[in-house]
């Protein structure tokens, strides 16, 4: 990918394929993001991918704590709704909530990206088995000292599961930021749509297979996963350490 995206066009249509460039052409990149709004695909990313992933950490650390550390009617048999959740292939669901969300007017709208994946099966499972190795006396000493169940959430449990939480953002990163199929469903217009579709546009815009300029802005999609792969690294490593899963 790299190859190409620095090679001339007749270098992409060579036999044998050139490995590498005899002049690498840094222009690709400009003209990459330049066919198009390219601003405007990048903060949709952007906005769609940070958005789910707060919502998520909202949504999925109480329920992963409310799992892992109380006792209530039906935990059993919620808790298998989220595994199966989990199992659940998204496209089996996209139908209703395409038609449920044009019923409200928002297929023009950044929403309908982001609304679906607010709860995260997979997160909710993995950081309440990294709730339930924190031991019970740690939250009883916090007990004694008259902090409250959220303090007791937010303040000790979740830093504690700093690393747990690093890998559920990259996973949850990567997944959103590369996501090609439900923003394909979901969008109709440029001023919505995401890089991935702006970059699956650049082939279609200029007519033949330019996959120097294509290749280009793929390795301009693929930079921030590295970035955040880069920072999440060492957490990762300690969440399968600490978890047993390693």
């Amino acid at each position: 990918m790299i190859s190409t995206s620095l090679q001339t066009f007749q270098e992409t249509l060579s036999v044998p394929p050139t490995l590498i460039p005899s002049s690498p052409q840094w222009i690709n990149f400009v003209e990459a993001m330049t066919s198009g709004p390219f601003a405007t695909y990048a903060k949709n990313s952007i906005i769609i991918t940070l958005s789910i992933i707060v919502i998520q950490f909202l949504v999925m650390i109480p329920a992963a704590y409310a799992f892992a550390k109380y006792e209530f009617f039906g935990k059993n048999v919620l808790f298998a709704l989220v595994l199966i959740a989990f199992m659940m292939p998204g496209q089996v669901t996209f139908i209703p909530i395409y038609l449920m969300m044009a019923d409200w007017g928002l297929i023009k709208t950044l929403i309908p990206q982001i609304l679906p994946f607010m709860s995260n099966a997979f997160g909710i499972f993995l950081l309440r088995q990294y709730f339930m190795q924190i031991p019970e006396e740690i939250i009883e000493a916090a007990r004694l000292d008259n902090a409250s169940e959220f303090k007791i959430m937010w303040k000790i449990m979740t830093p504690m599961a700093k690393p747990a939480l690093a890998t559920i953002a990259l996973f949850s990163f990567v997944s959103h930021w590369n996501d090609y199929f439900w923003p394909l469903v979901m969008t109709d217009s440029n001023e919505v749509r995401p890089l991935t579709l702006g970059i699956a546009m650049l082939k279609q815009s200029e007519g033949i297979s330019n996959w120097h300029i294509i290749m280009a802005g793929n390795v301009v999609l693929v930079i921030p996963i590295l970035i955040v792969y880069l920072l999440c690294s060492k957490q990762i490593v300690k969440a399968f350490v600490y978890s047993g899963i390693k």
